[in-house]
């Protein structure tokens, strides 16, 4: 097992599929949500694939490394204490860890020239800790998925 996950994660061999599972995992996260606030994620994310198409793997991967250094101290906790399941581990710790990844994603929509994307983004963002939190089990079996691969 490797024992980053920068090294789990973007290693040049493995990097189009982690890139194509968190797409995968972006999809079924939106597809799940209900509700006011689902239709409000689903419809930003509807536009948001229809100003740029392949826009979200494009941003996943230009996010990956940023995600992976933003996750790596919950990592490097969880198999210091022998975890076998990342997703409970994330979501025992979902406050801390869903801040760390949205700080990742507020640093990139505050530098973006796109007004569109900012616009959108805002619009999202209240609810974005939620969601985050919610996506924490998915995104942690993704990771143990791949170190288990290595």
């Amino acid at each position: 097992m490797a024992d980053t996950l920068k090294e789990i994660l973007l290693d040049s061999s493995r990097r189009p599929a982690v890139v194509s599972d968190f797409e995968t995992l972006v999809d079924a996260e939106v597809s799940d949500k209900g509700g006011v606030s689902g239709a409000v994620v689903k419809t930003g994310f509807a536009a948001v694939k229809k100003i740029k198409p392949g826009i979200i793997p494009s941003a996943v991967d230009t996010l990956l490394p940023d995600f992976a250094s933003a996750l790596e101290p919950f990592y490097g906790d969880y198999r210091a204490k022998g975890g076998n399941d990342f997703g409970a581990y994330l979501t025992s710790r979902s406050d801390e860890a869903s801040d760390a990844l949205l700080s990742v994603t507020d640093t990139r929509a505050e530098k973006s020239s796109r007004d569109s994307i900012k616009k959108v983004y805002s619009k999202l963002r209240p609810n974005g800790k939620k969601n985050v939190e919610e996506a924490l089990p998915r995104l942690g079996q993704l990771i143990d998925k791949h170190a288990a691969a290595v």
